[in-house]
């Protein structure tokens, strides 16, 4: 997927308002990325986790350097191609993702609408394991 003007997701200003259209390319090229609006602004990035009160992302938006950018986006594939997507990128790729903390962002749940995108949530890892049951099967013995 190449966008209309040849620029790649490194290259966009993601913090004016969105078209569908864009997005759906943005996401079909990049299928990490999550478009969040919290206060009437866009949040593009990926989300790092998110539990019954807040949202936190690290926004693509803020970086202003396009080397940074680029890295952003392998990294953010890597962690995508290669985990099970269930645990958050910082978790997964540790030092590598470091550079990167500066533009992690929480927003309150309230006032956030995930409008795309995949969400990594810890809560819902601890209830699939709390989900699991083992169950013994006993044999009757007839006397």
């Amino acid at each position: 997927m190449v966008f209309s003007n040849q620029k790649t997701l490194a290259e966009v200003n993601t913090k004016p308002i969105m078209t569908a259209a864009l997005f759906d390319q943005i996401t079909e090229r990049y299928p990490f990325i999550s478009l969040c609006i919290y206060a009437d602004s866009e949040y593009v990035g990926v989300i790092q986790n998110r539990d019954d009160s807040v949202t936190t992302i690290y926004d693509f938006g803020s970086i202003q350097d396009q080397a940074q950018k680029r890295r952003y986006l392998d990294l953010a594939s890597q962690w995508w191609w290669e985990s099970n997507h269930s645990i958050p990128i910082n978790i997964f790729l540790r030092q590598d993702w470091e550079p990167f903390r500066y533009t992690l962002r929480t927003f309150s749940n309230k006032d956030l609408s995930i409008v795309h995108g995949p969400v990594c949530s810890l809560m819902d890892i601890i209830k699939k394991k709390s989900k699991r049951r083992s169950i013994t099967l006993v044999r009757r013995i007839d006397l």
